[in-house]
């Protein structure tokens, strides 16, 4: 019997209509747990490197993870990895929500597809029945519209359907991947899907998905009850609203939004506007935030309510998380949380990032007002600036006249443009869009962060460690006293040492090393959470959270009967991160990509910032071009990647 994991993957084959269910390796459990390590896996494996994102081999694949479907709080993310058209790298985007769940109850760890159809297709995966049905009515139809058109026709209201809306359809490289509550969002996996002219995939199941031992796996979790309950009654003090809980992140029980609309840039990243949380503000955004909330919302098992189902006047109902709340608005400078609610409702139902999305029409007004883009561009668009915006917006999603050159995002819109449109592009990273963050001096672990990140996105490597240090010794001390989940005591002392400025403040501190172990924690949790597919609010991406480095191992052995202990899971997903990082690597991704923008900062320290890669790498493994060693690669048993590499001559006399 296999626990925790179904033990088969559905296999469909686009082009001709295979549909296979296919026996997994119990010996991939041991090797990469589940989640996104099993699924780099199979795309080292299976998709040749000189693979395109829109080449008929490239994999999309639909995983659950080793703890979905289990009693394990939280345990509710679907990971979708393909090839990005963006970045030409490996995305991995997440959704919460109950597909993941489903799909474990259905029988099935992952869905892989290979191939196109010719035809717009939808599959509905009923237990041991799949189908690929005919989409051909479907499309043109909204995201969340297809997901309930599908449920009534299948007469399953409660099959979890992820589906496209038109800009999926038309191949916008910021397309998402909407599923009830939650979306695959980043890095354009709704226009792999579109490509291969899938418009949803539904699932129910009512299967029994297997603990190996069950007694002890509950008392792991009344434990993480009683520490849940404990943090939600005592939020963590001298820090902001969003930080001083659990969450991921709780964006719509909060209203407080001064740090964010204050320290966040508004436009094309251009512009922080201090003192706009005034008076009229705090009171005007809030009213207007809960008169479109109807209730409160979670995923499947779990305790918080970081979403919300908007039922906003006239506004067609549609289920909203995080930070899609701002970004329409800051990005249109518009300061209206009506817009916000309005516009976010449309990109939605367009199936569109909602991080990504707001950049790059903003990116695009702004090059209008600077006379590279002219009139004839924006032939047409409204003159206020809500209705332009919104013009544009629906110009990319229908890759309508200019729309069809921003559709591809910031940096190749800005090269296609040309006429200086590249000065414009300043906040993509490694051709991906970031949060519209800028600062005042470089920040040493956020430079490790926003460079090395697979995700290309810091929100998947930040979140245990404080965001600043504390002002006064009070205050560290106090966060210090209680801190069971630091993997390493000593580490107290750093942050007890760390000041707000002066030579134990940034860029000179955490030191180089220092930061190269902080920032591992941290990652390596993120890589935990991603194999396990559960949310970061609960884990990687919140201060103080119910799961980690302690209680993780004892959690995952109680499910899956590995009995791993520390060690052994950091090897786990230390093999697989490596692994993801040599495919990366073969995609031609070296040390030259892993800067961010060069306006990040306003003080940048170019040495600091070449010492603290080079001390990183090394710390990781890795040559000074941000490769993994053989010597590296071989202690995770993967010297068959090492010999690839060096096959290609990626990696040279095993380290060079």
């Amino acid at each position: 019997m296999r626990y925790a994991e179904t033990g088969y993957n559905l296999e469909i084959d686009l082009a001709t209509g295979n549909i296979e269910r296919v026996e997994t390796d119990p010996k991939l459990m041991e090797l990469h747990l589940g989640g996104l390590g099993t699924s780099v896996k199979l795309h080292w494996d299976r998709v040749p490197p000189e693979t395109k994102p829109f080449d008929a081999e490239n994999l999309l694949i639909f995983s659950s993870g080793v703890l979905n479907g289990t009693p394990a709080f939280s345990a509710n993310r679907t990971v979708v990895t393909f090839y990005s058209p963006q970045s030409d790298l490996l995305a991995y985007p997440m959704m919460g929500g109950f597909w993941s769940a489903e799909l474990k109850y259905a029988g099935y760890d992952k869905v892989i597809f290979r191939n196109k159809s010719d035809k717009w297709v939808y599959i509905w995966i009923h237990n041991d029945k799949v189908e690929i049905r005919d989409a051909s009515h479907l499309k043109g139809r909204g995201a969340l519209e297809t997901q309930d058109l599908i449920r009534k026709e299948l007469n399953q209201p409660n099959a979890q359907v992820a589906a496209i809306g038109i800009a999926g359809e038309n191949k916008c490289f910021t397309a998402s991947i909407e599923q009830g509550r939650s979306s695959a969002s980043r890095l354009g996996g709704g226009a792999v899907m579109g490509d291969k002219k899938i418009k949803a995939v539904a699932v129910r199941g009512t299967k029994d998905v297997n603990l190996a031992r069950g007694e002890e796996f509950m008392a792991h979790m009344k434990d993480m009850t009683e520490y849940i309950n404990f943090r939600n009654t005592n939020p963590i003090k001298d820090v902001m609203t969003i930080l001083s809980g659990i969450g991921s992140p709780q964006e719509m029980v909060h209203t407080d939004e001064k740090w964010h609309t204050e320290n966040f840039m508004w436009g094309n990243a251009r512009t922080r506007r201090r003192g706009f949380w005034d008076e009229h503000i705090s009171k005007e955004w809030p009213k207007t935030q809960k008169e479109g909330i109807k209730r409160l919302i979670s995923c499947f098992n779990c305790p918080q309510h970081c979403g919300a189902l908007i039922s906003y006047k006239d506004t067609p109902r549609y289920m909203a998380k995080c930070f899609g709340k701002l970004t329409y608005s800051m990005a249109a400078y518009v300061d209206s949380m009506d817009f916000a609610w309005r516009t976010l409702q449309r990109a939605t139902e367009y199936g569109m990032d909602s991080f990504s999305t707001p950049q790059i029409i903003a990116f695009g007004i702004e090059l209008y007002e600077a006379g590279i883009l002219t009139d004839k561009d924006f032939e047409g668009a409204p003159s206020d600036k809500e209705g332009r915006f919104v013009w544009l917006l629906d110009r990319v999603a229908r890759r309508e006249g200019i729309g069809d050159v921003l559709a591809d995002g910031v940096y190749y819109a800005a090269r296609k443009i040309g006429k200086g449109a590249e000065a414009f592009d300043h906040n993509t990273i490694k051709k991906h869009e970031q949060l519209p963050l800028k600062l005042s001096t470089l920040d040493p672990l956020y430079f490790l962060m926003y460079s090395t990140n697979e995700k290309i996105s810091i929100t998947q490597i930040e979140g245990n460690w404080p965001q600043a240090a504390f002002p006064t010794m009070e205050q560290r001390e106090r966060f210090v006293k209680e801190w069971p989940q630091l993997p390493d005591e000593k580490w107290k002392q750093i942050l007890l040492e760390w000041e707000p400025r002066g030579e134990k403040g940034i860029p000179y501190f955490p030191t180089p090393d220092m930061c190269s172990e902080i920032v591992d924690w941290m990652e390596m949790l993120h890589n935990i959470d991603d194999a396990c597919c559960v949310c970061a609010g609960m884990s990687s991406f919140c201060l103080k959270p119910p799961y980690h480095i302690h209680n993780y191992p004892k959690i995952i052995s109680a499910a899956t009967g590995l009995d791993l202990d520390e060690a052994g899971l950091k090897k786990i997903v230390n093999r697989s991160r490596n692994l993801h990082r040599a495919l990366n690597n073969r995609r031609g991704m070296t040390r030259a990509d892993e800067k961010p923008p060069a306006d990040h900062w306003k003080r940048r320290f170019p040495e600091i910032e070449e010492e603290l890669l080079s001390t990183y790498y090394k710390f990781k493994g890795w040559n000074n071009n941000g490769i993994p060693t053989r010597e590296r690669l071989e202690e995770l048993d993967l010297g068959y990647v090492a010999n690839d590499l060096e096959k290609r001559g990626i990696l040279k006399d095993g380290k060079n």
